[in-house]
């Protein structure tokens, strides 16, 4: 069954980017001369810290994880573990930060600090500057989500107000030279956006910041504008970089599985950063063609592949994600298409607030939402695409995985 095969493409390409093999190729043919102190943030925070900790043993001093809840895979030797808030962050975020600003400002020049990053650290690594309180950051980021900004925008100004991101943290660890390995799940892969950069200097200036609050209609408290209109640090001394993994890496994967199953695969892109609902029609619109002859190119059976993050506009009170949302709003021009499935799915297992990692339908599942007595449009309406695609097998569970990549959305036909 073709639910059969994208269950499969599903598993076996997740396998294929974690980031284990890729923190080891950094690490392998490195010596290790100074102390060396473990700082792992992000949703493959506990992936990359046992992989660095299998290599280095002993030789590591101290370490410490902090990642989203569920997220950690058990006790490390030598590791503390932080669980925390995402995407908005908690009083965890701000413990376990602190934990680690503690560890990196005792050194010196004789010790060493692996910096292990991956998505999610925007919410999970946070600091408050001076004149900002963690009320102030879980209203603003609410604001950043439900407005329909990207993770780029999002990053730009949290970063202004945070003590360790847009480079700060590097600051932190001085004198003490700091090794980054970074997990990419920015479409751009701008080193400064990703879990908003902290080790690495910040290009977004205070003019993008008010660029992206007039574009919005943000309103923002006094003293947050004021503080927003303070630059970051623009020069890092300190760091080297090392970036694993990306959107084009997880799209390669689908890929190489989708063909190994009999479908031609074709990626038409990795940069999808458009509304999701949008996105989902676009994606049952090439559905339909292919399926009924309008494509000289596209023939069953062959699977349609795009990566990136799309973002949605929150005006309901539903429960949902990007990844869900994509897959419902695909649906309906699905409708009664033997043998063709489109699913959206996020690396990382997680999607939104919810305990799915995406969304998967074919040509009955709008069937199937009537025969429930669910309102299509009504429930797109009320950002309530988890509850709706519960009901008719729609949800993609995984449970997180210890990668973070991005998303991808798939076609199949057959």
């Amino acid at each position: 069954m073709i639910r059969d095969d994208a269950s499969m493409i599903i598993k076996s390409s997740i396998e294929d980017v974690l980031p284990d093999k890729a923190v080891a190729t950094v690490l392998l043919n490195r010596k290790f001369t100074k102390n060396v102190y473990v700082i792992a943030v992000g949703k493959a925070a506990w992936v990359m810290a046992k992989t660095v900790k299998d290599l280095l043993g002993s030789r590591i001093k101290k370490g410490l994880i902090i990642t989203k809840y569920g997220h950690a895979k058990g006790e490390i030797e030598g590791f503390e573990i932080v669980e925390a808030g995402h995407p908005v962050p908690d009083v965890n975020s701000l413990a376990g930060t602190q934990k680690a600003v503690d560890i990196v400002r005792k050194l010196g020049e004789e010790d060493e600090v692996i910096f292990l990053l991956s998505g999610g650290g925007s919410s999970l690594f946070e600091k408050p500057v001076s004149g900002v309180t963690l009320a102030d950051i879980q209203e603003v980021t609410g604001k950043l989500l439900k407005c329909g900004a990207d993770i780029t925008e999002i990053n730009t100004i949290r970063k202004r107000l945070s003590d360790v991101k847009g480079g700060k943290f590097a600051g932190h660890c001085a004198p003490a030279k700091v090794l980054s390995i970074v997990l990419s799940d920015v479409v751009n892969g701008k080193l400064d956006m990703i879990a908003s950069g902290p080790a690495y200097q910040d290009t977004s200036t205070c003019r993008d910041v008010f660029h992206i609050i007039k574009k919005y209609d943000l309103v923002l408290d006094k003293h947050i504008l004021e503080i927003l209109n303070k630059e970051t640090p623009k020069k890092i001394n300190n760091v080297e970089t090392h970036v694993t993994g990306s959107v084009r890496d997880f799209c390669t994967a689908v890929a190489k599985h989708a063909k190994r199953l009999g479908y031609e695969p074709y990626t038409i892109s990795v940069t999808l950063d458009c509304e999701a609902r949008e996105a989902g029609k676009f994606m049952a619109s090439i559905a339909r063609t292919v399926k009924e002859g309008g494509s000289y190119i596209l023939k069953p059976p062959c699977a349609i592949i795009a990566g990136g993050e799309t973002v949605v506009t929150v005006k309901g009170k539903g429960l949902g994600g990007r990844n869900q949302e994509l897959a419902l709003s695909a649906a309906i021009g699905i409708k009664d298409l033997d043998n063709v499935v489109i699913f959206s799915i996020s690396s990382d297992g997680t999607d939104g607030p919810t305990d799915a990692d995406g969304g998967i339908v074919d040509g009955n599942t709008m069937n199937l939402l009537e025969h429930c007595g669910i309102d299509y449009e009504k429930t797109l309406k009320e950002n309530d695409s988890f509850h709706a695609l519960e009901k008719v097998e729609g949800l993609v569970i995984t449970g997180s995985t210890g990668t973070n990549v991005n998303d991808v959305t798939v076609v199949l036909c057959k």
